[in-house]
């Protein structure tokens, strides 16, 4: 199994103003970064500029329709 790393940057500033970014390894190569905002999820495979964007509320439904381990709060 592959060991994943994931680590972020926190802007000096609210969130709501600006993006969080996590970057996303696997084995020590990156597969890529989430940016995550007040209004969406951005997906930004290794290599490309163009990221794969959704909003909460269609986040929300793929987790509760594909997820397959809930871990409890």
């Amino acid at each position: 199994m592959a060991k994943h790393d994931v680590s972020f940057d926190i802007p000096e500033r609210r969130l709501g103003r600006a993006d969080i970014e996590f970057t996303v390894k696997a084995d020590g190569s990156v597969l890529g970064t989430l940016t995550v905002s007040n209004g969406s999820l951005v997906w930004f495979p290794k290599g490309t500029t163009y990221g794969c964007k959704m909003g909460w509320s269609k986040f929300d439904k793929i987790m509760q329709k594909h997820a397959t381990r809930q871990e409890r709060r």
